[in-house]
């Protein structure tokens, strides 16, 4: 699409997506979620909704060499940096499918919603901001590229409001993530044609930097400036790829006061924890001597905890007018790798605000309950041939199915009913029930059935959807995402989900609204939404293994009764699978233990 047709689509926020590599490379994105795989992009972003207001900001996302720990590796970027730039527009502007109000078109997983824009084509996206406000992002959504291309976008209060708190002096983007010195793409081939664990990274980062607890990364350690007396809120992003983290920041209390786009009833912690695919607001008041302090970031696992190096990745927050001769910041507190109890706690303080401003909706009556497992899971192997627990593959499941990627995208064979790309028999509950948190299960859910299936939803219905994490293999904290939603967590905890008892205790008044619910480690988490967003939606573990392994599963949301409440009509420039040979996402070869 050329400039002058997305000037005619403004107020939209337009991103126009050009794929210009010289090798065979196809291209998705995904907002807050988004960006490419392996091209350019170019984002027209507005910061207001008025056309005078329209600033034109050029991504190009292309190999780029840095150096970390004293090597230096050509790996994906946005214009050279990374993380990439952060994205500044307001509530009420347009961008993404962050919602994406009945276009999922513009959504971007591969696969699920749009195939790859082929080599010397373009797309251009249409995106609108509808209800977040506060911190969210943006990432890569093919194969393993989101390891290096992603960043922030903030989303200011609508024009001609402000802040449920008073304005703070500054504001700072950080973003988590993580470093690998080997070829990422390089390992992820590998790993899928072995069947074998990933490997794990390297080194933790803050903005790109690993710093000076690491070899040769001293000197590029990042730095905040902070004056004495002032307020600074910090935008924090979780963008790592395999793990949950905890923040710190020496000597200075954090106030929490938004997640995933929402505002929160402040809450002050010495520590957060945050999972892949999270955001989160926090006021910081630069209340102490004037000084060095660090910021520190570490991991939260308790399955694999001995066996995981205890990677801290730090920054400096620097007081103006400090004194040159202290050299050594002060050291944060850091929950141990494995404390589960600090990261429960944590995250059951959170709350919406649930202000006049700002209220919440939550669904009191519920037409549909559904009940997912979460499983690590083996693949069994022609001959025993690959590389995990004889000579299996790793595995996840959600509801003991592990999804296998379709060859033609399921938007497209939805809305254009191509026959035999997916099934709707994916089941609302487990096959079998049984002790899902207890070291006793039955040896068969070692093996998932695999498949491509759907669970279809009628417009506007209430749901209640509860996770179970189960122990099978090991468990996690699974963060499971949901695209083209926010959803209501309205309870969770240890053990197994009783679903006489726990709902009794369900918070109706003022649950937090996300779009990443982190599930606690061998327990539960309940959430309830309205599917009013028609369309296909993926739900998917934000632990990339996971994600990889099969731990995914898919709504498509039925049209409503009126024009306004059913999805609307692809781009005539929309990419379609059906036109191009592209091969199953799945390469390897594993056994449906169903189909012997």
């Amino acid at each position: 699409m050329d400039l002058h047709r997305a000037l005619q689509l403004l107020p939209l926020f337009t991103c126009f997506l050009s794929c210009s590599l010289p090798w065979q490379a196809y291209s998705t994105t995904h907002f807050h979620d988004f960006v490419t795989f392996n091209n350019s992009l170019y984002v027209y972003n507005s910061s207001s909704c008025e056309l005078t207001d329209f600033l034109l900001t050029i991504f190009q996302v292309a190999p780029t060499s840095f150096t970390r720990l004293c090597e230096a590796r050509e790996v994906l970027a946005i214009n050279g940096q990374l993380p990439g730039p952060t994205l500044y527009v307001h509530r009420g502007d347009n961008l993404h499918g962050l919602l994406n109000p009945r276009n999922p078109w513009f959504d971007g997983p591969e696969s699920i919603t749009m195939c790859g824009v082929p080599p010397g084509s373009n797309f251009t996206h249409q995106f609108h901001f509808t209800a977040e406000e506060g911190t969210i992002w943006y990432h890569a959504h093919s194969d393993w590229t989101r390891w290096s291309v992603y960043g922030a976008v903030v989303v200011y209060p609508r024009l001609g409001t402000t802040y449920p708190f008073p304005k703070p002096y500054k504001e700072y983007v950080v973003i988590l993530g993580e470093w690998w010195s080997a070829n990422v793409m390089d390992m992820y081939q590998e790993k899928i044609s072995t069947g074998a664990d990933f490997n794990k990274s390297d080194a933790y980062m803050i903005n790109g930097q690993p710093g000076d607890r690491y070899e040769c990364s001293e000197s590029e350690t990042t730095r905040f400036l902070f004056k004495q007396g002032k307020t600074y809120l910090i935008r924090l992003v979780n963008g790592a790829m395999t793990n949950a983290l905890f923040f710190a920041i020496a000597n200075h209390t954090l106030r929490i006061v938004g997640r995933d786009g929402s505002y929160l009833k402040p809450f002050d912690s010495e520590s957060a924890v945050i999972s892949p695919g999270q955001t989160m607001d926090i006021i910081v008041h630069a209340n102490q001597p004037k000084g060095l302090y660090y910021i520190a970031s570490s991991a939260y696992i308790v399955d694999d905890a001995l066996e995981l190096y205890n990677n801290i990745t730090t920054a400096i927050v620097e007081y103006d007018g400090h004194n040159t001769s202290q050299t050594t910041p002060s050291f944060p507190y850091l929950p141990s790798i494995n404390d589960m109890h600090a990261s429960y706690e944590f995250s059951k303080r959170e709350r919406s605000l649930a202000s006049e401003d700002h209220p919440v909706d939550v669904p009191l009556d519920i037409d549909r309950r559904l009940f997912f497992t979460l499983s690590i899971n083996l693949g069994l192997c022609p001959n025993n041939s690959c590389g995990n627990i004889n000579g299996t593959r790793s595995a996840s499941s959600v509801n003991n199915i592990s999804f296998v990627s379709p060859s033609i995208d399921i938007l497209e064979a939805y809305y254009g009913n191509i026959k035999n790309v997916y099934t709707t028999d994916f089941p609302s509950f487990p096959p079998v029930l049984f002790n899902f948190t207890s070291d006793d299960y039955p040896s068969e859910f070692y093996y998932p059935e695999m498949g491509t299936k759907v669970l279809m939803l009628n417009y506007n219905e209430s749901i209640e959807l509860v996770f179970q994490a189960t122990s099978i293999l090991r468990s996690d904290a699974h963060p499971m995402h949901l695209h083209g939603y926010d959803f209501y967590v309205v309870g969770r905890g240890y053990g197994n989900f009783d679903p006489e008892k726990d709902p009794l205790n369900y918070n109706l008044v003022d649950p937090p609204l996300e779009n990443t619910i982190a599930v606690p480690y061998l327990g539960w988490s309940a959430l309830r939404f309205r599917a009013n967003n028609p369309g296909v939606w993926l739900l998917h573990c934000h632990f990339e293994r996971h994600f990889t392994w099969g731990m995914t599963a898919i709504f498509i949301v039925k049209d409503g009764p009126t024009n306004e409440t059913s999805m609307v009509p692809p781009p005539s420039y929309m990419p379609k699978c059906s036109d191009k040979i592209i091969g199953p996402q799945t390469t390897y070869d594993m056994l449906d233990p169903f189909d012997k």
